[in-house]
């Protein structure tokens, strides 16, 4: 076990591993957030948002003018 036999390396490996995933993190997630198929999928959503908020709107438009 080396955790047994060298306790500092395994510090020293452990923590540095922990530093390297810590600073690709960040460009990772930011690769991830702005792949296209986000940005077409919530253009996707929006629409059917709008398309549901003018479905709704509708018959209440017209039980006024009726």
């Amino acid at each position: 076990m080396p955790h047994n036999k060298r306790p500092f390396f395994t510090a020293v490996s452990l923590l540095s591993l922990n530093a390297v995933l810590c600073c690709s993190v960040g460009p990772v997630y930011d690769f991830i957030c702005n792949l296209s198929y986000w940005e077409h999928r919530r253009e996707q959503r929006r629409m059917e948002r709008m398309k549901a908020l003018s479905m709704r709107s509708v018959p209440s438009l017209q039980s006024s003018n009726d």
